[in-house]
């Protein structure tokens, strides 16, 4: 037994432990191990107890062939995945964690095994054989086995969603010995670093058992509604001219068609259903943020280079979604909840040793006014914050203060809360910092880039309000410092009007979509308003820059967003449709001060129709799309809709 020493993975010496050619009983629970070495060897090993350490990866178990017994539980950064790769590793294994899994082993090693290899060779033959030549060279063994390695870890599918990580690593694993068994391709040639598996990509809370025998429940990824093979994406990028048909919206001019942007379905996800139904096709979802990338963790992909990772909201649950897989990662849900909203702070926080590490926290509020706060690594939900008595629209993080989160309530009231850095116990303390006052219910919040500390934009039902968020006034409880004038249906300036999107597409321009059919307006927030004017509730024109065409529905709630990288506004329509404004040849002209307004509207640069998707041989009809959000790099667009579809597409 050593157990309760505080041991680290280097204190575990292999020029000891391989001299313990005996050692049949090993006790290493509750200590600080993140990892086993490699060389322990340890041949006689039969029972090995490692409850409540760190471990992040367990496939280095397979130098102990003899092990019958195994315990790991709380080992947070462990998941289901990891379950399955033991079951696979270790053919002696009779009991994981108290339970007995002898027959679920067996198939895991058998079917599971037969399956995956019957697939990777139809992946190789459908898409592969034919791109090696009969004479080939070590350079292009190299470059196909790059390629194949990573189409069929995409692309091979198996079993329910919340084992696609280990699916993968499988799927990896048989497709190498492919290459080396029967086609003799040297594994040796491989230049590039082997992935390793312990990034957890794959993070759930449920047994093994629960996961072979409940399909439908696991992540609630339903994928069999609505599939987008490889081979017919394939075809489609060789009928260029169909696919543009399908995808893209027909271009005014040449000059315009040249700036589409190539976009394809990758998947359609109904993950949101209450209690798990597949014929709900009623709940509404309203807001995704991707995952911001951490230095290190166990999210970071090396195949892609920004976060892939969304987090989703509708109905009564939060999901964290893959964006390349179509993988349900996790789902967190609250049977009497209704989410309106997600949002992302990256926390350092101090861990059981002492050593500090950072963490992504998601906040999720909705219908009943509570906040969450979920440690997403951990599968925690760690605390709530009940921060207004009726249901919070919107919230969303301070860019520069990483524990300051705005709420806004249809109590009329913006609140900003310090929600204080968890200890390795998950006690906390938040704190009420701020209170603004507003006329109406805000429904979009956003904070000025340029001053994120000092102002706060928000749209809301009765007009656009900026407020002085700065904290060294005294004054807790603020009234709006100023509201915007917009052009009416008469073309006259007034403030009433409904503002439900509201996103910055740059430092200084402002998109905003108000109640007047048909018209999404850019407006300059350094021209509009004057930060050294005196007094509060002033009323200031928009100085607009310029209107985009949109759709003539007078539909509320279908909001915009914008893609500041790459100079893009996104914003859905009630057909299902997603409008897409490439403004890049626009933005420099609107940044210098004598910048004139454009005089006509400008048109989408394309528009993305909602493709024929059928459930239960029924078309779905209408789709309003609530949400569009792109990922920083404009890799991944996802749509979130009125009938509990996300749907996630894929630029090129």
């Amino acid at each position: 037994s050593l157990s309760k020493l505080q041991l680290k993975t280097g204190d575990l010496d292999p020029r000891l432990f391989s001299r313990l050619r005996h050692l049949q009983k090993l006790d290493l629970s509750d200590n600080l191990l993140d990892k086993f070495p490699n060389s322990l060897t340890l041949p006689d090993l039969r029972v090995l107890n490692c409850n409540n350490n760190q471990l992040e990866d367990v496939t280095a178990l397979k130098q102990f062939p003899l092990l019958e017994e195994l315990t790991y539980e709380n080992n947070v950064y462990l998941t289901v995945n990891d379950d399955y790769k033991v079951m696979f590793l270790l053919k002696n294994l009779r009991l994981l964690n108290g339970k007995d899994i002898t027959k679920l082993a067996n198939h895991v090693r058998r079917l599971n095994s037969r399956r995956l290899t019957s697939k990777v060779t139809a992946h190789w033959e459908k898409f592969f054989r034919d791109q090696l030549p009969e004479k080939y060279t070590t350079e292009q063994v190299k470059s196909i086995k790059k390629k194949f390695l990573e189409s069929v870890q995409t692309n091979v599918v198996c079993g329910p969603s919340a084992l696609s990580e280990f699916t993968r690593w499988r799927v990896k694993m048989i497709a190498e010995e492919f290459l080396a068994y029967s086609l003799g391709l040297d594994l040796n040639t491989d230049t590039e670093p082997e992935e390793k598996m312990d990034e957890n990509e794959d993070e759930s809370t449920e047994s093994p058992r629960e996961a072979a025998e409940d399909v439908g429940q696991v992540g609630g990824d339903f994928s069999s509604y609505v599939t987008v093979k490889p081979s017919k994406r394939k075809r489609n990028n060789s009928k260029s001219g169909s696919r543009n048909k399908r995808s893209k919206s027909q271009a005014n001019t040449e000059e315009e068609a040249a700036e589409d942007v190539s976009a394809e379905p990758l998947h359609f996800l109904q993950c949101h259903s209450k209690g798990n139904s597949r014929e709900d096709f009623k709940t509404q979802l309203w807001s995704c943020v991707f995952e911001p990338l951490l230095d290190c963790g166990a999210r970071k992909d090396p195949i892609v280079s920004s976060s892939r990772t969304v987090a989703t909201c509708g109905g009564e649950s939060v999901c964290l979604i893959d964006c390349e897989t179509g993988t349900v990662l996790k789902k967190y849900k609250v049977a009497t909840e209704e989410f309106f909203s997600v949002a992302w702070t990256t926390l350092t926080m101090v861990i059981s040793d002492s050593r500090k590490k950072s963490h992504n926290i998601l906040a999720a509020a909705g219908r009943r006014g509570i906040v969450k706060l979920i440690h997403v690594a951990a599968d925690f939900c760690y605390g709530e914050i009940k921060a207004h008595k009726k249901p919070i629209a919107t919230v969303c993080f301070s860019p520069t203060r990483e524990t300051h989160l705005f709420t806004a309530s249809y109590d009329k009231r913006i609140a900003l809360w310090d929600i204080g850095i968890p200890d390795h116990d998950y006690n906390f303390k938040a704190s009420q910092l701020l209170v603004l006052e507003a006329l109406s219910v805000p429904l979009r919040i956003a904070l000025v880039p340029t001053c994120p500390d000092q102002y706060l934009l928000a749209g809301c039902e009765g007009g656009c309000f900026a407020w002085n968020i700065k904290l060294d006034k005294e004054q807790k409880s603020r009234p709006f410092e100023a509201i915007f004038q917009f052009p009416g249906e008469d073309g006259a300036m007034t403030t009433s009007h409904s503002v439900d999107g509201l996103a910055f597409l740059n430092d200084d321009v402002i998109v905003s979509k108000s109640s007047k059919p048909g018209c999404i307006y850019l407006w300059s927030w350094s021209r509009s308003f004057d930060a050294k004017g005196k007094g509060c509730q002033r009323t200031v024109s928009a100085v607009i820059l310029a209107e985009l065409e949109w759709s003539k529905t007078d539909l509320s709630y279908l909001t915009l967003s914008t893609c500041p990288a790459k100079d893009y506004v996104f914003c859905g329509d009630e057909n299902g449709s997603v409008w897409m404004y490439s403004l890049s040849n626009y933005t420099t002209a609107w940044s210098s001060a004598k910048g004139k307004r454009s005089d006509k509207r400008i048109p989408p640069t394309q528009i993305l129709k909602w493709p024929e998707l059928r459930a239960s041989r029924e078309q779905l009809s209408e789709v309003l799309v609530n949400n569009v959000v792109s990922d920083p790099t404009f890799t991944y667009l996802v749509v979130l809709t009125s009938v509990n579809i996300t749907a996630i597409w894929k630029t090129s």
